[in-house]
């Protein structure tokens, strides 16, 4: 294998034509998850951060943006484990041991990209492309060029391929019904109805779950204006009623006249079941539409009466499930097949196990009241979960990096990493067929914390230990850097030149680069073009273009697909590129299926019979016991169901002030969601009382799978029998017993799948127990860094 010098690490700065110049110091436009802004610079440094003018809810995590640069967690220069290296050097196949524990070497690029390059070749050509892991989940950054994942996942698909993995952690068992109900997932992905056709034409809008500006602030590809708050508030100028279902009172914005029904977590399923068949008894039910518009409806429906069970799904049924009084399911039954109505289920309900029934629960719900693909009726999934989602949506092409076709075919379902590692040449079944776990003995993560994301994290811990080598691809410190191999320093947003987009934006924004690569920091594209160079496929990895060069090219492709299909014509590049944004074609004021509904037969859905599924006979031929033929509730494996007397519900939600573990040590993140240095975890007064928690006092929460340390907060905005822990702090388990110090919620939550149908992460059925906690262990920050000095060169 060659060795070929490393390109030049220096990204070009944005173009000054592009930055405004204003009270003697530049601004350059940028964009990141939750939204576009300027950032305002003196010389090369930072002094503020503009929101963008047009949006009219801008997040308060742009606050934390400048805390990207010089701060304590980057990664200045590239590093190798001191075992690992020992091993490499001396000729010895490498192992896991002292992964997470031994200090780092720093080597030079060159070095560290010609261990990493003969590594993929080392793994690939002796165990097989599918042996090297390919996990990075993509939300570093939300340019669509220098998108880490799609970077490395081109550059291996080069050389033969990876196994990588299917659906997210966010929406996947949700996802996977959806497929089989309905035949696409475009309800949950927002390219269904929307939310200015509900403000025009909703009577009464149902929203199980969160529809809040909390999760709503963050969108995949960036988001130039949220709008979720606009849009409620038409809704409720109309006179719509909203009935609110959910544990969490504040997972509505106040000032919207929402009725709360705060019911018991995981048993939304048996609530939706039980208001079709409250419908049904009193003569509400659309049967002409359940006649053309589904199938299997007759075994819906008898399984509603309990012909099949002996079970009847009725409100008194459902009360003693829910928490909720069978008068209020009752009432809410007839009056939602009095009203135009419109079913809208948050994606945190099927995150869960058997996440898949609630989905097709409310499909089942909305069905039985005939209302789908009428103006203001029917059911989606996800509004508000993401910035765009119920927002109009964009039918152009988004720019995204090619990645290529891998030649493997090899899979996981997203969250079944730990299985993976620990289970290798075992089967896994994933929507009805058979696959298997190849031996995994390599991981390449770029530009992601799965020690944030992922279930039983102590478990993961464990798994993580099994390849040969891990190579980390990452601006910041994280979790998942502490225990690579190899670990290379990647570049900030701010670093370098991008486009940000999303099939859910009505913008494209240039991404300016406003600041020089910090210390040792390359680009994603640079580090994945100087390892494409030494696999000999550098040519086709880059395709002759540079940074700027690529931006040119996919800003073209959306361009001229905006002309030809819709006949929108876009500015060229360079006006677009000196006024940081510009509009993309929409589509407003949809309604999803109507077409389906006016001709079923002519347009028909991707499913089974070409109608909506009400019953499923692929199902009832796998006669999985956790994913019945028709939508059904199933007690999960932990809920207040079965919980213990001094057992909790844990909830671990989206926090307010980050977007999942980015910027957990940014100034909104401190502000917004740590106490005493720790996460905050919110408790009924009730609850807190009966265990002698008082507001702000430090408490342990733990369960077999592990533990954790955070600091109370009391709300009655949260029902009984249910704690609140945003997910996100990074894991530290470095108090005594391995006690996470940081309040990371997956030390508690259960690494199972939703169903063996769906796969999906079931994070929020998890039960905890919670008390005061004495210790005097360090903040969380400070203990972190200690850990991570003591492994790094000294300077």
């Amino acid at each position: 294998m060659s060795r070929p010098q490393s390109p030049t690490p220096a990204c070009a700065p944005a173009t000054t034509p592009a930055a405004r110049i204003a009270d003697g110091r530049r601004r350059v436009m940028h964009c990141s998850h939750w939204g576009a802004y300027r950032v305002v610079l003196e010389g090369d440094r930072i002094a503020g951060i503009e929101p963008f003018e047009a949006d009219p809810m801008p997040s308060p995590i742009l606050g934390s943006v400048p805390d990207w640069i010089g701060s304590p967690l980057r990664i200045t220069q590239p590093v190798v484990r001191q075992g690992w290296l020992a091993a490499w050097r001396a000729g010895r196949p490498p192992d896991g041991r002292g992964r997470g524990a031994e200090p780092f070497v720093p080597v030079s690029w060159d070095e560290a990209l010609d261990i990493v390059a003969a590594e993929i070749d080392r793994i690939r050509h002796r165990h097989g492309n599918a042996s090297i892991f390919a996990g990075s989940y993509g939300w570093a950054s939300c340019g669509r060029f220098h998108h880490a994942a799609g970077q490395m996942k081109r550059l291996l698909n080069l050389v033969g391929g990876h196994t990588g993995h299917v659906d997210t952690y966010s929406v996947a068992a949700g996802q996977a019904i959806l497929r089989l109900v309905v035949g696409d997932t475009a309800m949950s992905e927002g390219q269904a109805t929307t939310l200015d056709d509900l403000a025009a034409h909703c009577d009464l809008l149902l929203v199980l779950g969160a529809m809040s500006p909390r999760t709503a602030q963050n969108e995949s590809g960036g988001i130039g204006r949220h709008m979720l708050g606009e849009h409620l508030k038409a809704i409720a100028a109309r006179g719509t009623r909203i009935v609110h279902v959910s544990p969490c009172r504040d997972d509505m914005p106040e000032g919207l006249g929402a009725e709360w029904l705060p019911i018991r977590p995981n048993t939304d399923a048996a609530l939706l079941l039980a208001l079709a068949r409250e419908v049904v008894r009193a003569g509400g039910h659309d049967s002409d539409f359940l006649a053309r518009c589904t199938s299997g409806a007759e075994e819906f429906l008898d399984h509603l009466a309990g012909n099949r069970d002996g079970v009847e799904k009725t409100a008194d049924w459902a009360a003693g499930i829910t928490g909720l009084s069978a008068a209020t399911i009752c009432t809410l039954a007839l009056a939602l097949a009095q009203s135009r109505s419109f079913v809208a289920a948050s994606w945190s309900l099927q995150r869960a196990h058997h996440g898949e029934q609630p989905y097709w629960a409310a499909i089942g719900l909305a069905a039985t009241l005939g209302q789908i693909g009428l103006p203001g009726g029917g059911v989606g999934f996800g509004i508000g979960s993401l910035g765009g989602v119920g927002a109009p949506f964009a039918l152009t092409l988004a720019p995204a990096i090619p990645q290529g076709h891998n030649p493997t075919g090899s899979f996981i379902p997203v969250a079944r990493i730990a299985d993976l590692l620990t289970r290798p040449g075992e089967t896994f079944s994933y929507e009805g067929r058979t696959h298997s776990y190849p031996d995994i003995r390599m991981i390449y993560w770029a530009g992601g914390n799965p020690f944030h994301h992922h279930q039983d994290l102590n478990r993961l811990a464990e798994a993580w230990t099994r390849p040969e080598t891990i190579v980390v691809q990452d601006p910041m410190w994280t979790a998942t850097a502490l225990r690579a191999d190899i670990v290379l320093p990647a570049s900030t947003s701010l670093e370098r030149n991008d486009i940000a987009a999303s099939r859910r934006s009505d913008l494209l924004v240039a991404m300016q680069q406003a600041v020089p690569p910090q210390a040792g920091a390359r680009s994603d594209h640079l580090i994945c073009a100087g390892l494409a160079q030494r696999l000999g496929v550098g040519a086709a990895f880059t395709e002759g273009r540079d940074e700027m060069g690529w931006l040119r090219h996919l800003y073209e492709i959306t361009r001229q697909d905006a002309a030809s299909r819709f006949g929108q014509a876009m500015p060229d590049f360079d006006s677009f590129w000196h006024r940081g944004h510009t509009t993309v074609p929409v589509r407003a004021q949809n309604v999803h299926l109507a077409d389906f509904r006016a001709d079923p037969a002519g347009n028909p859905l991707s499913t089974e019979t070409g109608r909506i599924m009400l019953s499923s006979p692929r199902l009832d031929a796998l006669g999985l016991e956790d994913c019945p033929p028709r939508p059904s509730w199933l007690p999960p494996a932990e809920w207040l169901g079965n919980a213990g007397p001094d057992e909790l519900h844990l909830i671990s939600r989206q926090p307010e002030g980050r977007l999942h573990s980015q910027l957990e040590q940014g100034r909104t993140s401190r502000a917004l969601n740590k106490r005493a240095g720790r996460e905050t975890v919110t408790l009924n007064p009730g609850d807190a009382a009966a265990r002698g928690i008082a507001e702000g006092q430090g408490v342990r929460l733990w369960n077999a799978r592990g533990a954790c340390l955070a600091t109370a907060a009391l709300s009655d905005a949260l029902r009984p029998g249910v704690a609140v822990l945003p997910t996100g702090a990074w894991y530290a388990p470095i108090a005594a017993g391995g006690t996470d110090l940081s309040g990371n919620p997956n030390v508690l939550t259960a690494d199972i799948p939703s169903s063996a149908y769906g796969q999906g992460c079931a994070a929020h059925s998890c039960l905890v127990r919670v008390a005061p906690w004495q210790g005097n262990e360090p903040e969380a920050a400070e203990a972190y860094l200690a850990t991570l000095k003591d492994r790094l060169p000294v300077p």
